[in-house]
């Protein structure tokens, strides 16, 4: 592609900077942002989502529109999903894949009149159009939305909230999981689908940048929403079971290790024509050496990413991903890659973190079922 792009140096600030230090978030730097990481507190924050409904700023997120004859081929060629069977306003989850199969990024993609719309992860969006501008055909172009925020709302009641500020050509009811559509808040455009990272029922909100702060500010004065951080994020996610990339994927990462196997579609299996085909599909059927698990960790003290897993031997032969105190579980709880050997439910695992020996017990995600409206 002969797009040019100007690679990020220093700490960029949110469209909703401002916004979120008047409320008094503690900023921190996260994904080349200051990202808010908590207001009241991670604790609070996390259970007003699980019973109430949470607003979100993942404007660090990248948000691209591909265009251009042959885009589906062409994106097909990258990813394992069935790109052509897409609908419009329908959405699904993927994974940019490299030549060996392992995970560039995770992201989401939902079809547009005349186009595509991804959504990819912060930390690498960059890293991402560049894999994409190498290797999609130059009759493919790529639209980086850097002019628009990105808001979540998120819980139970958010469906409420957001349909007394909606309007469109078709009721914000028609909306189910992984579907989107063009709508207006408050005479603002914006596109609005349904799934979300916390396991709750949400939406995700694009709206032009310049009108972040009044939506925030409209969606914040009814009393089921308060603004929501980065750390009750990570541990809503991690009751729902959903991996973080940089931290449970990577490129030495592949779906089947992932357990990710659904992202493959059926045809893409069949045609066995996407990166990294071959590995996948032999770990598909014979099973991956490691494999992401699901653990309940023993006691009141979490284990954290990078503690170690252990065979009876005491060799190390895994590790954790992610892991912390789980609010709506009332205990910790963590994501490890460990053998396929030890990975079904109700499996002990030794854990070794700082010297320290902990025991978890291998256990079914998502820890809090989903509540998603399908």
């Amino acid at each position: 592609m002969s797009d040019q792009i100007d690679f990020i140096d220093t700490i960029e600030m949110l469209p909703l900077d401002a916004w979120h230090r008047a409320r008094g978030a503690r900023m921190v730097e996260f994904a080349d942002y200051y990202m808010p990481i908590q207001y009241e507190g991670i604790m609070a924050e996390h259970l007003w989502t699980r019973e109430h409904a949470g607003l979100f700023d993942v404007s660090h997120m990248g948000q691209l529109q591909l265009t251009g004859d042959g885009l589906d081929d062409a994106l097909e060629a990258l990813i394992p999903a069935d790109v052509k069977g897409l609908k419009l306003g329908a959405q699904r989850y993927s994974l940019l894949l490299d030549d060996n199969g392992g995970i560039l990024d995770d992201l989401m993609f939902a079809r547009w009149p005349d186009s595509l719309y991804l959504v990819v992860n912060g930390a690498v969006k960059y890293d991402d159009i560049a894999h994409l501008r190498e290797s999609l055909p130059d009759a493919v172009t790529i639209n980086h939305l850097d002019d628009r925020a990105l808001l979540a709302l998120q819980g139970p009641k958010a469906f409420a909230v957001l349909k007394r500020h909606t309007t469109g050509e078709w009721p914000l009811d028609a909306l189910v999981f992984m579907r989107g559509g063009n709508f207006q808040i408050a005479g603002i455009d914006a596109w609005i689908s349904r799934s979300g990272y916390t396991g709750e029922d949400g939406f995700e909100i694009s709206i032009p940048a310049e009108s972040a702060e009044m939506i925030a500010d409209l969606f914040c004065a009814e009393p089921e929403v308060k603004p929501i951080g980065l750390g009750a994020r990570d541990s809503l996610r991690l009751e729902a079971g959903l991996p973080l990339y940089g931290h449970d994927l990577d490129p030495e990462t592949t779906p089947i290790m992932a357990d990710l196997g659904f992202a493959l579609s059926k045809r893409r299996r069949e045609e066995a024509n996407f990166p990294g085909a071959t590995r996948i599909l032999a770990e598909r059927e014979s099973g991956p050496a490691l494999k992401r698990v699901g653990l309940l960790v023993e006691g009141k003290q979490p284990v954290r990413e990078g503690a170690a897993v252990l065979d009876a031997s005491g060799a190390d032969v895994g590790k954790v991903t992610s892991g912390g105190f789980a609010p709506s579980v009332g205990a910790p709880i963590a994501m490890a890659y460990v053998p396929l050997s030890m990975a079904a439910p109700g499996t002990k695992i030794t854990l070794a973190q700082r010297g320290k020996i902990h025991t978890g017990l291998v256990t079914a995600m998502p820890f809090i079922p989903h509540r998603y409206v399908r």
